[in-house]
């Protein structure tokens, strides 16, 4: 059940300033050098502008199909490009890291969340106020909650079935968009869990955007369809469509993003006295990795999420700027004795394997 008990404080150890200088040096000189700033640029409206037509146009396509399979492939597209805009445009925005001005953030994020069904304001809470945060602490990330079905990490109660986990864990990847969309987004503005008081926005305001967000979402991708296509596409192949679609970029989203943090395999519980036993930057680098798109272009349309450490330590930057960030942290690692790997998606996906295996034996 969602926990809505209060977290204790806590915080990080003291740790060596020369890291951290050493990063925002880095970082701004190579700022400096190029005469930029750390938001979105041209090419990045130019990116967001062709996904965004790229959703429109797999969207009315699908609706001119006549059969239930082309319907099916062109409605796939239409929501595999709105998973494209959440990773690209969200992610980004959710940390103002988009616009400069908050507001217009906040704004963006509203209007692109919509064709996927994500409320921006939920998946803000827990994504920037709870999970960077405290990432792979028990009880304080919101990503690894208890579920009943995977165990996360070696603090759960694992359950028989879980020794087969490392099959199954596919379905319940899938299964993530459709049950934030349905489920935990209402039970957030609801106040049944910890993130509502968080929220932006409070009482009917809040409440208003929210069913504004989720009707819009309805009838874009479920109302319109059901009214307009024909008698050959039946009402259940309209609904399995649906579903089926966002079970397929939900389990791609997981896999890229939440799979570092597994792939890593440190996990830890908060001490009772409210302070970890070691600091900040050596709790990033123990819990993320970085992975490595081929061919590497393909990172720069995933947003960034292959280089997901770079993303923990510094996520108030446009992901246009992740790779030379990625060298940076690289020389500052390899001066400091942190451990910092840049896998490939093959090594990344068997450390992925290998860990919810683990997870599930006794």
């Amino acid at each position: 059940m969602p926990d809505t008990t209060p977290l204790r404080p806590l915080a990080f150890q003291r740790e060596n300033r020369d890291i951290h200088l050493a990063l925002m040096r880095g970082s701004q000189a190579y700022l400096a050098e190029r005469c930029d700033h750390r938001f979105a640029d041209r090419g990045m409206f130019a990116k967001v502008l062709l996904l965004i037509l790229l959703c429109a146009g797999f969207y009315a396509l699908s609706l001119q199909q006549q059969n239930a399979w082309a319907y099916f492939g062109c409605y796939v597209g239409f929501i595999f490009s709105a998973m494209m805009l959440t990773v690209n445009v969200v992610h980004d925005a959710s940390h103002n890291a988009f616009f400069k001005q908050a507001r217009l953030n906040h704004w963006l994020n509203f209007a692109v969340s919509i064709p996927l069904g994500l409320d921006a304001d939920c998946w803000r809470v827990r994504h920037v106020i709870f999970h960077h945060a405290y990432n792979n602490i028990e009880g304080y990330d919101p990503d690894i909650e208890p579920n009943g079905v995977l165990r996360q990490t070696p603090f759960q109660q694992r359950k028989i079935f879980m020794r087969l986990q490392q099959y199954y864990w596919p379905i319940v990847a899938a299964l993530t968009f459709p049950y934030y969309i349905w489920l935990f987004d209402w039970l957030d503005r609801a106040g049944k869990t910890r993130m509502t008081p968080k929220m932006m926005l409070q009482g009917s305001k809040g409440w208003g955007v929210f069913l504004l967000s989720k009707l819009a979402h309805f009838t874009l991708a479920l109302a319109i369809p059901l009214w307009l296509m024909p008698p050959e596409v039946s009402t259940t192949a309209i609904w399995l469509t649906y579903l089926l679609s966002q079970m397929l970029s939900s389990l791609v989203f997981v896999m890229l993003i939440v799979g570092t943090h597994w792939a890593k395999a440190n996990f830890y519980q908060a001490p009772e006295q409210g302070k970890m036993v070691h600091g900040w930057y050596q709790h990033l680098f123990a819990t993320t990795f970085d992975w490595q798109a081929t061919p590497r272009w393909v990172g720069y349309w995933l947003g960034g999420a292959n280089l997901h450490l770079t993303h923990h330590l510094f996520p108030h930057w446009s992901h246009r700027h992740y790779p030379a960030l990625a060298k940076i942290i690289a020389e500052v690692a390899a001066q400091h004795g942190l451990d910092y790997q840049c896998l490939d998606l093959k090594t990344l996906l068997q450390m992925q394997q290998r860990f919810l295996g683990a997870m599930g034996k006794q």
